[in-house]
């Protein structure tokens, strides 16, 4: 520890070790007179900050404190815990001159709901909106919707009402109401009201009947044709609005769900990144489909800085797997090789890095043909190292039984610290190892065999009228002028055949 190496730079290795009580208190001794002149000070690696506690001169020498070095560390660490929790409301992290800062949270650019985090600001343009007045009108929430479907049917028939009232204010029709010899244009017209509401009868095409244009005013008939038509118009723009926006597949995405965290570890002896999806209803999305980008900020060689680069994150997309058949939870895996944004990380730099992972899955909704589109993301933090799903389904009686309680839990496994390209070094001087070994016993062979072929009058004492004699396991001098001896340098035959 550091405070050991502080105080006692040359402590012998029985402090490690039990001893008696006798030597105990004497080490209890001389730790407090070098921390009485010097002061006490524990600088704990693991705590990540310095904690100071200032002690008095001297200590009592007529009660004897009997605890060994060990637990008076372990107490001073356990109270350097307390201040720890007490001080955790902001993380915490080494500046260029080692003081405390506080470590700014990533801000998300995709919500775990989907949500994209952005706002176009000092839009110039604004007019652009007007040109797609459906899009524009579908896009907006449902108070704002309400409100213009409203006020387009009672901007309307206000307009509309207005000019009855007009026509027959010009007319004169108001003033003959009680002359029974006078046509009006439109029957039982007396003000404004009346006006308006014959303005709704025509618009909706109720009808009372009470109010009913007559033959004496063709501006009338006009306006007739024309509130007829617009009406229509307004119906079924406002109409068609309101059915888009309640049919909308955005709330078929809350049904499809993400876990709340990643994991990264081995499949197949290969790292990997996977996270679960799954579709809580029924009806199944048709043409499902997966992809993952990777947010994160880089500057280039040329030293040009790009906020927020997206990077492509392969889960399948060469070999198919990114189309699923989402009937139950899936766990989506990125393999993680030398074309992978994570070839190079380690456990130890994912705690450093700041990056997000968005994944987006998008398919048809199979009850109103509609594509739907669900998003969530991870940040650095919600990696998990060495983690991997539990599972959730079982089998029943005739159908597998899906535990969605199940759904974000995960267990820890064996899984190495280092990068996927340490691993990949690491098998790689494993099969050149392995490798070589064989081929270096395989080489051993043939120098045992012109060993015993050099042995002295080996093949005079056999030879018969000067005819070459083969010996089994053994290679002769003819033989190695030939050049048919093999590597592994063992010829059989017979003497047969040797003659033949």
């Amino acid at each position: 520890m550091a405070l050991e190496n502080s105080i006692f730079p040359s402590r012998p290795d029985s402090l490690s070790l039990p001893v008696e009580e006798k030597v105990e208190s004497e080490e209890v001794e001389v730790a407090t007179e070098v921390t009485a002149s010097t002061g006490v000070f524990n600088v704990s690696e693991e705590l990540g900050h310095v904690v100071t506690t200032e002690t008095t001169s001297s200590l009592p020498n007529s009660a004897p404190v009997k605890r060994s070095f060990q637990s008076k560390l372990a107490e001073r660490e356990a109270n350097a815990n307390q201040h720890r929790k007490k001080t955790q409301g902001t993380e915490k992290e080494r500046g260029r001159f080692g003081w405390a800062r506080t470590r700014r949270k990533r801000q998300r650019y995709v919500e775990k709901n989907g949500r994209c985090n952005v706002q176009h600001g000092n839009m110039r343009e604004t007019y652009r909106y007007l040109t797609d007045i459906f899009t524009t009108l579908v896009d907006l929430n449902w108070r704002c919707s309400l409100f213009v479907f409203v006020m387009a049917y009672a901007v309307t028939w206000l307009f509309f009402g207005a000019i009855w009232y007009l026509i027959a204010y010009c007319r004169g029709d108001l003033d003959h109401l009680e002359d029974e010899t006078w046509t009006p244009c439109v029957n039982n017209v007396n003000g404004f009201i009346s006006a308006f509401l014959f303005s709704i009868e025509t618009e909706t095409t109720i009808g009372y009947g009470h109010r009913v244009i007559t033959d004496q005013c063709p501006v009338g008939t006009m306006l007739l044709l024309l509130q007829a038509i617009l009406g229509s118009m307004v119906n079924a723009f406002m109409v068609g609005c309101m059915f888009v926006k309640i049919s909308q597949p955005n709330k078929r995405a809350e049904t499809l769900v993400f876990s709340k965290h990643a994991v990264i570890s081995p499949r197949d002896d290969k790292l990997c990144l996977m996270f679960r999806v799954g579709d809580l209803r029924s009806s199944h999305i048709v043409g499902a489909n997966i992809r993952a980008k990777l947010i994160k900020s880089k500057q280039t060689q040329e030293g040009e800085f790009i906020p927020l680069d997206q990077t492509d994150i392969s889960v399948g997309f060469e070999t198919g797997d990114d189309r699923l058949f989402l009937v139950s939870p899936l766990v989506i895996s990125h393999e993680i090789d030398a074309h992978s944004p994570f070839w190079d990380m380690s456990q130890a730099q994912l705690e450093k890095e700041d990056f997000e992972i968005v994944v987006i899955l998008e398919g048809m909704v199979e009850a109103t043909g509609m594509t739907c589109q669900a998003r969530s993301s991870y940040l650095a933090e919600e990696l998990l190292w060495g983690h991997r799903f539990s599972p959730m389904m079982s089998l029943a009686e005739g159908f597998f039984d899906i535990d969605y309680g199940a759904f974000h839990h995960t267990f820890e496994v064996d899984t190495p610290s280092c990068s996927a390209r340490e691993l990949s070094l690491a098998a790689a001087r494993l099969d050149a190892h392995l490798y070589w070994s064989i081929s270096s016993r395989l080489d051993e062979e043939p120098t045992l065999a012109n060993q015993a072929a050099k042995q002295p009058d080996s093949g005079s004492a056999n030879s018969k009228g000067g005819e070459p004699t083969f010996i089994v396991g053994e290679m002769t001098d003819i033989q190695e002028q030939s050049g048919l001896g093999e590597l592994n340098g063992s010829v059989a035959t017979d003497q047969s055949e040797s003659e033949a």
